[in-house]
């Protein structure tokens, strides 16, 4: 969408009234409003209106799940071993971040933990955020 597209206050009021959006409070709520994300989302040709519609749809659809399903704490190493994993970096590929290959060797192997310079140096290095690793 371009930052200059102006939403049409009609239009958007006519889809808004047909869609009812709304604070999602159960499953089903979920189900209803995913549907129509997903109808949005298939679609090439949206109008201004309707990609508006569609952000707050997964506004409130991440909303619920992130309050009904809670991702558990994840140990740092074990985040830092699922990010190497996702994006195919080896050992070598990381320790130049953290600045020495044998402290790297530790910290993957679980014999040392990561400590907050290095969580940062990683959070750069990645571009995560840093509370992945503290």
């Amino acid at each position: 969408m371009s930052a200059t597209a102006q939403i049409n206050p009609v239009r958007y009021g006519k889809l808004l009234s047909k869609t009812l959006p709304r604070p999602v409070r159960d499953e089903q709520d979920n189900q209803r409003m995913t549907k129509l994300l997903l109808e949005l989302d298939e679609r090439t040709d949206l109008s201004v209106e309707e990609e508006q519609l569609a952000e707050m749809l997964t506004l409130l659809i991440e909303d619920f799940e992130a309050k009904r399903y809670p991702l558990p704490a994840v140990p740092p190493v074990e985040a830092l071993k699922a990010l190497m994993e996702e994006r195919g970096l080896r050992h070598r590929d990381i320790w130049p971040a953290l600045g020495n290959k044998g402290v790297t060797s530790e910290i993957l192997n679980g014999k040392r933990s990561i400590s907050k310079a290095q969580a940062k140096k990683l959070a750069v290095f990645l571009k995560v955020p840093i509370e992945l690793f503290i």
